[in-house]
């Protein structure tokens, strides 16, 4: 199909276009202020904030949406300013701008470096939560990119109000409006043409679950990376600390069940199933545990797994269970069955942990620890705008130098090529 270049989204993408390049050439200080200016214009605008919140959460209620969806569309007082004090956080961030990555000198006298820009202008595709529409916009800003955000239908109240907040910050700062701006066109037909703006967008995130994924792998013709599916695992070894383990399974399965990084399939050594499985389960009172025929011999009431079970992204209360012979055969189920989104073993045996890192083929490995850590603010990195399950590009999570290019740059003398 010929994309067409008239439509109202292709003229808003045209636009945020021009305003990316005014935004690339600006200083970090005004990117700064710009995301500050915004902070303070969240807060101050929270009740407005809420109430269209409220809209959204009574439009999705009445269309039967389920409690997980429930959960990341609602927004309360504290999660608004969370909001805010993310983008303040951000601001606080090194400028990944014009880094340089590293130099040297070649034999003829030429130094060449290579140096991080912005790769233009950020598309984000994303469902329900709201929140998204200020973390997305604040990382893209901070490091020099213009950003065309598409929400879902469920969020569009909330995320006109933030958006115009954010637009706001962006006016005062002295930056051009369009350098952040919101499709208001939710529908399907809508979702794709945002998909194949070639030319414009210079690289597309979606926030979502699998259908979402499925369409931009069908439909996308501009340059893509996926954040991908959660189906994390956490396997116990023979040399777990059993307690340590019970804590990290039921952390990563219950903080927050809704999220990529939620643990989904709970993997125990046949040596230690018979101790750790009772207990376990009844440390995760209110998870469905379903599982292998070995575990449900250990725990009767554990209901059987299908193969869409340990597959699967529950994104609730349902944690798949497998029993296995030794760590090859851990390994082995994972790699079958994960996302390659994050894995973690828990172990007290150093070279146990040194062969699952080297041979689990995820974005982000953990050792002795819940997944839920596999966030870019609890790794360090400020904040993230994905969760990366690809190899190009940029992989786990995306902060603010994922969001650059690394440019070449080579001064010379007048050196010519012989």
């Amino acid at each position: 199909m010929r994309q067409s270049t008239s439509s109202p989204l292709f003229d808003l993408g045209r636009r945020v276009k021009a305003a990316g390049r005014a935004v690339a050439r600006s200083s970090s200080a005004v990117r700064d202020d710009a995301l500050l200016v915004a902070a303070d214009l969240i807060d101050e605008r929270s009740d407005a904030i809420l109430a269209a919140n409220a809209v959204d959460v009574t439009r999705a209620t009445g269309a039967g949406a389920d409690a997980t969806s429930l959960d990341r569309l609602r927004l309360d007082a504290g999660r608004v300013a969370a909001m805010a004090a993310g983008l303040r956080d951000v601001a606080a961030l090194p400028d990944p701008v014009g880094e340089v990555v590293e130099g040297w000198v070649r034999p003829n006298g030429l130094r060449v470096e290579r140096v991080r820009i912005p790769l233009g202008v950020i598309g984000i595709i994303y469902e329900n939560r709201p929140n998204v529409t200020s973390d997305a916009a604040g990382l893209c800003l901070k490091s020099g990119n213009a950003v065309l955000l598409r929400g879902s239908s469920s969020a569009i109240s909330t995320n006109t109000v933030v958006a115009a907040a954010l637009r706001d910050g962006l006016v005062k700062a002295g930056l051009p409006v369009d350098a952040i701006a919101l499709v208001d066109d939710t529908t399907r037909a809508g979702a794709v043409e945002f998909m194949q703006l070639t030319g414009i967008i210079d690289c597309l995130i979606p926030r979502g679950g699998s259908s979402l994924v499925a369409s931009i792998e069908e439909h996308a013709t501009v340059p893509y990376v996926v954040d991908g599916i959660g189906n994390c695992h956490v396997y116990v070894d023979a040399g777990a600390d059993l307690a340590m383990a019970e804590a990290i399974v039921v952390n990563a399965k219950t903080q927050r069940p809704g999220v990529c990084n939620a643990a989904e399939s709970l993997v125990v050594h046949r040596d230690v199933a018979p101790t750790f499985l009772p207990r376990v389960a009844l440390a995760l009172a209110g998870v469905t545990l379903v599982g292998d025929e070995a575990s449900r011999a250990i725990v009767p009431a554990m209901g059987a797994a299908t193969e869409e079970d340990f597959a699967g992204e529950f994104l609730g209360p349902t944690l798949s269970v497998a029993v296995v012979d030794d760590l090859d055969a851990a390994i082995d189920h994972i790699t079958r069955y994960g996302s390659g989104h994050s894995e973690a073993i828990v172990t007290r045996d150093i070279a146990a942990a040194g062969r699952f890192t080297a041979e689990i083929d995820a974005a982000a490995v953990v050792v002795n620890a819940s997944t839920r850590f596999i966030d870019g603010g609890e790794l360090g990195l400020g904040a993230e705008i994905g969760i990366s399950t690809q190899k190009l590009h940029a992989r786990g999570p995306m902060g603010l130098r994922e969001l650059t290019s690394i440019r070449f740059v080579v001064t010379g003398t007048g050196q010519v090529r012989t």
